[in-house]
């Protein structure tokens, strides 16, 4: 039998750099920032789930692939999860094996069982290894999992809501207090950016004039033009509004002056 190992973990960040583990080239950890070799990475490992998952499989006699994914479970924008389903339609393997139900999907009831009736379609049993109810294999099995896979797959969307709703009420206080989360917007001329601009310049000329990505510059002359014309057109109503109320005041005095 073909057992198909899948694991997956949240982002780990090296504890050099603080970017996480798949921003550095190929996802091996070589990273390009000056005397940062990124050798470690704080957060969790796929090992933890791969080395019990090993272990069981090889215990029944099973031939392993795996598939490891270090992203969110939100979504199923995935790509090891993605391969996943391709080769399970190409029966490569029978059965899947993860180690919680929530290393498949965070994604809630709908999303969960769609992706296990696919298995289904394809002729591939699931197994999780530490909730034996979470298992279609074996006799009865696939239907008390249903039951029970719908309640867990229900908590996992909840956990990942309040866990969205903590971090938006995280920035609002930060908000508050006059810290602004994200990126620091980039420092630039934009006012020679414009000029430079108006000439005809390509966005990747003027990167290579200013030393600034051309995307930033774009993003940010976009963004200026855009209030630019809102500034434009709110100036225009505030006009039109006093023109309007001298309009008014001209034909009133006209009424008394008759």
């Amino acid at each position: 039998m073909r057992a198909a190992i899948y694991a997956r973990v949240s982002r780990e960040r090296c504890t050099g750099c603080g970017h996480v583990f798949d921003e550095h080239k190929g996802g091996t950890g070589r990273c390009g920032h000056a005397g940062c070799k990124c050798a470690l990475y704080a957060g969790q490992h796929p090992e933890n789930q791969l080395l019990e998952l090993r272990r069981y499989a090889t215990a029944q006699s099973w031939e392993v692939v795996e598939y490891i994914d270090r992203a969110t479970g939100k979504n199923s924008d995935r790509d090891a999860f993605k391969e996943l389903f391709v080769d399970a339609s190409r029966r490569k393997f029978d059965v899947v094996i993860v180690w919680a139900l929530d290393r498949m999907s965070r994604e809630g009831i709908g999303s969960t069982f769609e992706h296990l009736k696919r298995l289904k379609g394809y002729g591939v049993a699931f197994e999780s290894y530490t909730e034996p109810q979470f298992r279609t294999t074996g006799p009865g099995g696939e239907m008390f999992a249903e039951l029970m896979i719908a309640i867990v797959a229900w908590m996992a969307k909840q956990e990942r809501l309040q866990i969205s709703e903590r971090t938006k009420a995280g920035l609002e206080r930060a908000r508050r207090a006059g810290r602004i989360g994200g990126r620091r917007p980039k420092v630039f001329d934009r006012e020679r950016a414009e000029k430079l601009r108006a000439t005809g310049m390509s966005w990747r000329a003027m990167a290579r004039e200013m030393g600034i990505a051309h995307s930033t510059i774009r993003d940010a002359l976009e963004k200026r033009c855009a209030e630019k014309r809102q500034k434009g057109r709110t100036a225009n109503v505030s006009k039109k509004r006093v023109v309007k109320s001298a309009n008014k005041a001209v034909v009133g005095t006209k009424r008394r002056i008759k």
